[in-house]
Formats: structure tokens, sequence, C-alpha cells
């Protein structure tokens, strides 16, 4: 993509107010723009971004045996209505209007009623089981407060995975099978060393549940992180019986701000056993369905990224979901020859499967740079009149800052390195 092409440009200033960090440096980069309280569009290069982040996601899940579905977000009340969660005082962010004909709908907070329901349609034996299913789709939650950008929202995706299994084992071996790609997606969009598997709440469900946190100054929760066991606990449930119960003693524990980036939940049966899910066991004998919930928002993980890697500059994105590998500027100072290389270049690492973004802009070098910096891709190649008196382009790091000088001629080996 030709930077003077590209739809989208940065700005010097945030809306005034926006007060999120992450929401901050994402508008101004032109990743995203603010509609209103809690709703954002994804513009072109933070689509781009977003999209990554989904295919770690999905490549994961798959992993592990997921398949993916997509499910209506418009939900019927007789349906919730059996699990006891239509009620305002059940689920509290509900959005709901009503139909010309006078019948009431809602807007998907979450998908447990809705696919449970659609599983007695096809799991009637113990042979359909296990299954596991998961979508990326649209929630609406009506929150009271959406003031932390993109992490907290009131329209959003959400990957949702939901396992249905014969028995209490079975699930147990998925959940930690779950558990561990969720850690490996962490890892792969750059959050690996500074999030925690998190002991928190079950709610209704379970006596706990697995969050994952992200250590960060600016998140809603409050953690403690034992670094030996590589696992915290949520502010929550931290008394002496849940310590007692995982092993852990107070004093070796550290407190610290965190972003829920991911949950996973055990079920059980409430769902299956409400809506007439269950299955007949080897003997003829009928059984209800456990099940158990798992999920992550690609958005709230861009943001939470953008709120731990950032730095004064900008963004830092990590090389796996960045919205280009490689930033070329070029410095031409209205030389036609520095021009000519800098195509020459931008043509060449295209032909060799090189995602590039090459600001050909007629701007000075300091405006190129300062956005080069906002935009946070992991590359930065810079082609100008004093590079090619030395026979090759300056390629730096956006993370660490090193600045190398390399041979036109290696330039694509360098890259794909």
């Amino acid at each position: 993509m030709r930077q003077s092409q590209l739809f989208t440009r940065t700005r010097k200033e945030a809306p005034k107010d926006e007060i999120a960090k992450n929401a901050q440096l994402l508008i101004r980069g032109g990743f995203i723009h603010k509609e209103m309280a809690g709703a954002y569009s994804f513009l072109p290069l933070g689509l781009r971004v977003f999209k990554n982040i989904e295919r770690v996601i999905r490549e994961e899940m798959n992993a592990i045996g997921g398949q993916e579905i997509t499910l209506t977000a418009l939900q019927t009340p007789s349906l919730w209505k059996k699990s006891g969660r239509w009620s305002d005082d059940a689920i509290d962010v509900w959005f709901k209007t009503l139909l010309k004909d006078g019948g009431e709908l809602g807007l998907g907070t979450t998908h447990e009623e809705p696919l449970t329901a659609l599983m007695t349609e096809y799991v009637s034996s113990y042979k359909d089981l296990p299954r596991y299913v998961y979508q990326f789709q649209t929630k609406f939650r009506n929150e009271l407060r959406a003031k932390s950008g993109i992490m907290r929202t009131r329209e959003f995706v959400m990957k949702d995975l939901y396992s249905f299994s014969k028995d209490e084992n079975e699930f147990r071996d998925f959940y930690e099978k779950c558990a561990g790609a969720y850690l490996r997606i962490f890892k792969r969009v750059g959050l690996g060393d500074s999030t925690f598997r998190t002991f928190a709440s079950g709610g209704s469900f379970s006596k706990y549940s697995d969050e994952f946190q992200a250590i960060c100054d600016a998140g809603e929760d409050t953690i403690y992180i034992s670094r030996e066991r590589n696992i915290a606990v949520n502010k929550e449930v931290y008394n002496d019986e849940v310590l007692a119960d995982l092993g852990l003693k107070k004093e070796e524990l550290e407190e610290k701000k965190a972003i829920e980036v991911g949950n996973i939940f055990p079920l059980g049966t409430r769902f299956s056993e409400a809506l007439g899910l269950s299955y007949k066991d080897e003997g003829g004998k009928s059984k209800p369905v456990v099940m158990g919930s798992y999920g992550i928002g690609p958005g709230r993980l861009m943001g939470t990224v953008v709120e731990v890697l950032s730095d004064e500059k900008g963004i830092v994105w990590p090389k796996e979901i960045a919205p280009f590998q490689v930033h070329m500027i070029s410095i031409t100072g209205g030389n036609n020859d520095v021009v000519a290389e800098a195509d020459r270049l931008y043509e060449l690492m295209k032909e060799n499967g090189i995602d590039v973004l090459y600001d050909d802009r007629d701007a000075r070098a300091g405006e190129k740079f300062a956005d080069g910096e906002l935009l946070g891709i992991p590359t930065r190649i810079v082609v100008s009149e004093k590079t090619m008196s030395e026979g090759g382009v300056e390629v730096s790091s956006r993370q660490n800052g090193g600045t190398s000088l390399v041979s036109e001629s290696s330039i694509v080996e360098h890259i794909k390195k």
C-alpha cells in the first residue's frame, strides 16, 4: 500500500473527551474512528490489525478441535426465559427492542442459550460428543461505563467457544487444553510475559473460573501474582480460604493492576438441563451434557496490546499482528533518483510477498518519521540520498530502535529473516 493512497490519516491530537490511551493512540494513528461513547469503527489500518488477531485466535481454536459457526445476534425472549436470564435483574446490560408486530427481541450479550438449544437437534447419543463450537460474533452490552476505549464498548466482536462433553473428566481435559491455547494466543500477540492465568469467582456456575489478566496500570482489576507458580488470584476471591485451596502464601504474592484479556468458565449442566440438552450413554441412560464457555474479544485484546506495549512515541505492534511487516519511508529532497530507487524496492518487496506500507507522500522527513513512530509497524526502511550513497538502505526496529545499513541486494532476505 502506498501511504499517499491510504484511506485515513494521522492526527496530532485525539478527541478531548477520549481519556483511554489505547483509543487516543489508535484514533491519532487512523486505526479507528469514534462514533459515540462505547462505539468505534475500524478503519483500514485498524481492521488489518483486528483481522490478524482474529487469525491468531482462529488458528489456536482450530488446533484444539474447535469448529467455527456464526449465530444470529437477534435473541428471542422465550429461550432466555427458560434459563432465567431474560430479566434485567439477571443480565443488566441487555439491549432490547420492540418489533412492529408487538413482539420483543434482544441483542445477544453472549450465546450459551441459543447454541445449547441448537445442539439439542444434533446431540442425542454419547457418540455425538464431545463437540467444540466457536464463533466470532458481534455482541451488544448496554454498559453504564464506556470509557476504556476499545477495551470496553457497547458493541464488540467476541470469540466465544462452547464445549459440550459427556462428563466432568472429558470437560476438564478440554478446559485445560483451551487454557493452554489461550496462553499461546497471548504469547503470539505480544502479551505472553505480562499475562497470567488468574483464579476468579465462578459465579453461579462453579467455585472458580479462570481469567487471563495482563499486567497494566490502566487495568480495572487488581490481582495477586505468584511468579513462581505463574498464576494469580483476582482480588474478588482473594481470601485465606482460596489461598489455602491453591497452596499460596500472602507474603509470596505481588499486587498488580491488570486488564482481563480472556476468560474460561465451567458451566456444568445449568444450561443443558434448562434447555433439554441430554444424551443417551452406552447403557441407554439419559444424562445432561456438561458444558463450558471460553471468551476472548479481539478488539479488547488489540486495545490491551496498545496499552501495554506502546511508548512515548506511539504504538509498538508485535510482528504477528502488525498492519504491515515493513514501513518504507522515502526521503527524496526532490531527487528523482531516490524516488525511482524507493519505487523499485517497493515493487521488489511486493513481488517477494513482503507486506509493506510505502510512505511516498510529499511531506517533510520529520513528519514522516513521527508518523512512522505513531503507527508502530515493526520494521522501518529508509531510502534517501545518504543511504544510496552508502550502497544500501537503513533498517530499524520499532521495538528496540536498533538500526543497521543493509545492502539493497540482500534486503528481501534480511526482512524475511
